[in-house]
C-alpha cells in the first residue's frame, strides 16, 4: 500500500494541478472571448481559424506535456465521433477542423503523445493557437508579458497554499 501511495502521488499532482489550469484557461477563453464555449462532447471551444476562416471544434490542454498515452486514443475517439455525427447530419467540418489547442509551448517540445495525435488532428501549440484564435500574431506574447507583469505585483502566498490544500485533500481522497 505505501508503494502504491509514494508511485501515484506525483502523478495525480501533476494530473490535478493540470486539470486545475486547463478549467481556468477555458474559463478565460469563454469570458475573453464570448461564444467560444462549446456544447460539443469532448470539445472545450469552437472558435472561427484566423488563418482559413473555417469553424475550429477544440480540444485545450495547457502544455506541451500534459497527457499521457491513454488521453491519445480518448482524443481521437471524441473527434472520430463528431466526424461520424457531421457526417450523419451532412455537416461540412473537415479533419483539420477538429483540433488539438495547446495553451503555452513550441511545436518542437511536444510530447511523443501529442506527436501521434497531429498524425491524424492538427495539434496547435502556443503562438500559432493564439494567433488562429485571435487574429492578433503577436497575442501570445503580449499575453505571457501581461500575466509575469500581474504575477510579480500579486503576492499568491495565500491562493498557493489555499491550493495545496484543496491538491492535498483531493489527492488524500483518490489514494483511499
Amino acid at each position: 500500500m505505501i508503494i502504491r501511495e509514494v508511485s501515484q502521488k506525483p502523478r495525480v499532482l501533476g494530473q490535478s494541478i493540470t486539470t486545475s489550469f486547463g478549467m481556468r484557461i477555458q474559463k478565460l477563453i469563454s469570458e475573453l472571448f464570448e461564444g467560444f464555449g462549446s456544447t460539443t462532447s469532448g470539445i472545450n471551444i469552437e472558435f472561427i481559424d484566423s488563418i482559413d476562416k473555417r469553424k475550429k471544434y477544440c480540444q485545450l490542454k495547457s502544455g506541451p506535456n500534459t497527457i499521457n498515452s491513454n488521453d491519445i486514443e480518448t482524443i481521437i475517439g471524441h473527434f472520430k465521433g463528431i466526424t461520424n455525427l457531421a457526417r450523419t447530419n451532412n455537416l461540412n467540418i473537415r479533419i483539420n477542423d477538429l483540433i488539438v489547442g495547446v495553451i503555452y509551448g513550441d511545436e518542437k517540445e511536444l510530447s511523443s503523445h501529442y506527436k501521434r495525435i497531429n498524425e491524424k488532428y492538427p495539434v496547435v501549440i502556443g503562438q500559432d493557437f493564439w494567433y488562429r484564435l485571435t487574429g492578433k500574431e503577436n497575442f501570445y506574447f503580449d499575453l505571457i508579458h501581461t500575466v509575469g507583469e500581474v504575477a510579480l505585483e500579486v503576492d499568491g502566498t495565500k491562493i498557493l497554499k489555499e491550493t495545496i490544500d484543496a491538491l492535498t485533500s483531493e489527492i488524500e481522497v483518490k489514494l483511499l
